[in-house]
């Protein structure tokens, strides 16, 4: 098959190598697209050290090679039991599993899941991973309810374009931030109610709550966690996912806990997650915003694009 390899030093190659061979508990799935996140710079980057050379890629939707059926992956398996946190053992494909830039991948079967009947393999592809992070930090680790605030920081990343979309669905408020006007305004059309631009307001945290009172603040920046917090009301919540922003913060203690916020972690989502993701799929009028497509060959140019910050939605390589 063909493949793209991270090799060491970061390089990447796009090359035949031999097909995956399943182990007991998995199957061949033909994939037809792939799509990127974060995560893939930063296995490509070397900050995940994994042993190298390895297919990246988490995101994938296919072809099951012995059912023929339509299928999309979890991005990971090994979650666990519990609800409120995954296994020490969680194990993702695309690091240290050899992921879907690739013709083939060997998946087990309980990571397959039924391909969404409406979305195009291109859509099917670019959600899993990021719609799964949106859900998990909306609904079960905030608590968003209908008729609640929610702020979302950063317009264009495939999460963001996700948690604004299905907090719009389940009947929230939705309010975003970027450093770009346009791309607030294509938040709007996806549903959200408004914008900040933080690269334009001095104060942007208090332009946030100008609009609010807001409930819930989404932050994938991980270097604004005070920010985040100044925004959120009293007593509201602040879900973290990301660091693009930076690993290390310092945050005031004693506004914290005056004013009774909640603070959360999370990362992806429980297999029971991805069900009540593709629950709320079937009854969504909306679908996945995809910035670009391009060819197996040229994931370095599209890991190059998200690198700049230059899209908006996902990035999404095809496959034949």
């Amino acid at each position: 098959m063909h493949a793209v390899r991270v090799h060491e030093g970061g390089r990447l190659a796009y090359e035949e190598v031999d097909d995956p061979v399943p182990a007991p508990g998995e199957v061949l799935v033909e994939l037809r697209a792939a799509a990127l996140n974060r995560r893939d710079l930063l296995v490509t980057t070397g900050v995940y050290p994994f042993p190298l050379p390895l297919v990246p890629g988490s995101d994938g939707a296919g072809i099951r090679r012995d059912t023929g059926e339509e299928v999309v992956l979890l991005p990971a398996l090994g979650f666990g039991d519990r609800e409120d946190a995954p296994d020490d053992d969680l194990e993702f494909f695309g690091g240290p599993r050899d992921g879907t830039y690739a013709e083939l991948v060997a998946a087990p079967e309980e990571t397959l899941f039924p391909k969404p009947a409406a979305f195009s393999w291109e859509e099917a592809a670019a959600f899993p991973l990021a719609a799964l992070t949106a859900y998990r930090a909306l609904f079960v680790r905030g608590g968003l309810q209908a008729g609640e605030t929610v702020l979302v920081l950063g317009a264009a990343s495939g999460v963001s374009t996700f948690a604004v979309q299905l907090a719009a669905q389940a009947g929230a408020r939705v309010l975003v931030t970027s450093s770009s006007d346009a791309k607030i305004e294509r938040a709007r059309e996806l549903g959200a109610n408004g914008g900040v631009n933080y690269a334009t307001t001095e104060d942007w945290p208090a332009a946030a709550r100008e609009l609010g009172p807001i409930d819930l603040v989404l932050d994938s920046v991980g270097s604004t966690w005070q920010q985040s917090l100044d925004c959120a009301r009293k007593g509201g919540r602040v879900v973290v996912f990301g660091g693009t922003g930076g690993t290390e913060v310092t945050v005031q203690v004693r506004p914290f806990y005056f004013a009774q916020q909640s603070l959360y972690g999370t990362q992806l989502g429980s297999p029971r997650d991805f069900a009540g993701l593709l629950r709320m799929l079937e009854t969504a009028t909306w679908r996945p915003v995809i910035d670009s497509a391009r060819p197996l060959a040229a994931a370095e140019a599209a890991l190059a694009r998200m690198k700049a910050g230059e899209h908006f939605g996902k990035l999404v390589l095809t496959i034949a």
